[in-house]
């Protein structure tokens, strides 16, 4: 079954265009309510992978909140550029200018050229994003594309006073940008000068930044450009400045990025930005999502042994159970991922759609309802306006279908608000109605079998687990002489 679109038979919920957002402004460290430069438009940079290995399912974390704020905003009727840039050159593995070179040391390990690495695991990256729903930026840029565009605005920087040569690389000299570290809070005057690890020892302070490199620790450098500076690459700050200023404007609406960010890559970016334009601020809004922890700590592919989407996949899980499982923290908040509560946001994904599926049984297409369904619209809204609480957001939704109508309107309420959470349930939906989804009657025709082998052992305390957890579900089970049946509620 096709369902038509929730608002072209809804419009009950057109008033959601009035929705007023508050964003945690990490410029600040508060909520702020959101006010874009241009009425009925954003302008929004997301920060993007640096592509030499597969996304992990921490990466994915960040990608599916940016996804939730562009859902958020265009359905609250705002037109939405997004912007996010695809790192393939000059990002070494610590972002203070240290470290290996990702590109090159993922090249060489696997004995491909730099440019064969990026666009294999670019390919990978939006594979990974496609299979978790998650919507494609309206531009992706890739750093390679764009080094003109970052050679004249380090030009500017240049020209403004804010660089230094020296050891054959340009670098930006912090001391000429009072407001450095405003962003991530930090006290300059409290930063020790050998506090990282293998110091520049061309560097003025610790805390300036290279702009353009033509001399490395690398030999054979892969990818090198011409450029005033010499032959050479940039410094992997300069291109989301130089790209998202291009495709968005010297100022912007939101910036959004994990909170290993803030204290280097983000803080670099405002110093460069606003060194160039001479206009504060860069950007009026800055979200940073928090990290996804293990038993371990935060997952990183420097510490090897990271979990990929393909893993998930391949122990059975579906992509959307774990962007249901994402959806059930707050994206400012840590959250603890293990397959134990990866599990248990599999089943709640399932029995919601059971819900839903039992819903359309008894009301056919959304279409009006009778009003009763805008209360769960309003509080949904409500959530989401409250720093995207997805949270709350879902809670929403459940009460809508635990305790709401049964109508025609709360089915086109549960799609609408499926255009934030991205759950794929007007599809999965219509999917399921075909020969009653053979594969969900099959797990349930299972576990009637496994219930009446718990009945003959008189193991009855697991007989009405069975039951119970069927019922959580929808479906009613009813006993008779001649076997066990099972309806949807």
């Amino acid at each position: 079954m096709v369902f038509p679109s929730a608002l072209a038979v809804c419009p009950l919920f057109l008033y959601y265009q009035i929705m007023a957002f508050t964003f945690f402004n990490t410029a600040g460290r508060e909520k702020q309510l959101f006010t874009p430069l241009q009425e009925g438009k954003v302008g929004f940079y997301g920060c993007g992978p640096t592509v030499y290995n597969y996304a992990h399912i921490g990466n994915l974390r960040a990608y599916v909140h940016h996804d939730i704020l562009v859902r958020s905003l265009r359905r609250a009727g705002y037109e939405v550029n997004h912007v996010m840039n695809i790192t393939d050159v000059g990002h070494l593995s610590d972002d203070a200018d240290d470290g290996d070179d990702k590109m090159v040391k993922s090249a060489e390990e696997r004995g491909k050229s730099v440019l064969e690495i990026a666009d294999f695991y670019t390919q990978a990256f939006f594979n990974d994003t496609d299979r978790m729903n998650i919507t494609r930026p309206s531009v992706v840029c890739k750093a390679t594309e764009h080094i003109a565009d970052m050679i004249a605005l380090i030009e500017r920087i240049e020209k403004n006073g804010f660089t230094y040569y020296a050891g054959g690389n340009l670098y930006f000299d912090i001391t000429r940008f009072p407001s450095y570290g405003e962003l991530a809070l930090l006290r300059l005057d409290e930063q020790q000068a050998g506090a990282r690890t293998e110091q520049d020892k061309n560097k003025r302070n610790p805390h300036d930044f290279v702009l353009w490199f033509t001399k490395s620790k690398f030999e054979n450098q892969a990818l090198v450009w011409d450029s005033p500076w010499g032959r050479g690459y940039p410094g992997w700050h300069i291109e989301c400045s130089a790209m998202s200023m291009k495709y968005l404007g010297e100022n912007f609406d939101i910036h959004a990025g994990g909170i290993d960010h803030i204290p280097i890559h983000h803080t670099n970016e405002i110093a460069q930005s606003e060194a160039a334009t001479g206009k504060k601020p860069w950007v009026s809004y800055w979200l940073h999502n928090e990290f996804l922890v293990m038993d371990k700590g935060k997952m990183s592919k420097s510490a090897g042994g990271f979990l990929t989407l393909q893993t998930l996949i391949d122990e059975g899980f579906d992509p959307l159970d774990y962007r249901y499982f994402l959806l059930g923290g707050h994206y400012r908040s840590q959250l603890q991922f293990s397959m134990e509560s990866l599990q248990g946001a599999k089943n709640s994904r399932k029995s919601l759609i059971d819900k839903i599926r039992s819903l359309a049984d008894k009301v056919g297409s959304p279409a009006n309802g009778n009003g009763e369904e805008s209360r769960y619209i309003e509080a949904f809204n409500t959530a989401i306006e409250d720093d995207l609480s997805t949270p709350r957001a879902l809670a929403e939704l459940w009460g809508l279908l635990k305790e709401g109508p049964a109508t025609p309107g709360a089915l086109a309420a549960v799609f609408d608000m499926d255009r934030v959470l991205g759950l794929g349930l007007e599809t999965a939906c219509g999917d399921g109605k075909k020969d009653e989804d053979e594969g969900f009657a099959r797990e349930i025709e299972g576990l009637i079998a496994k219930r009446a082998e718990a009945k003959k052992a008189r193991d009855f305390t697991t007989a009405d687990k069975i039951r119970q957890d069927l019922k959580e579900r929808g479906i009613i089970l009813e006993d008779s002489k001649d076997g066990t049946i099972w309806k949807r509620q």
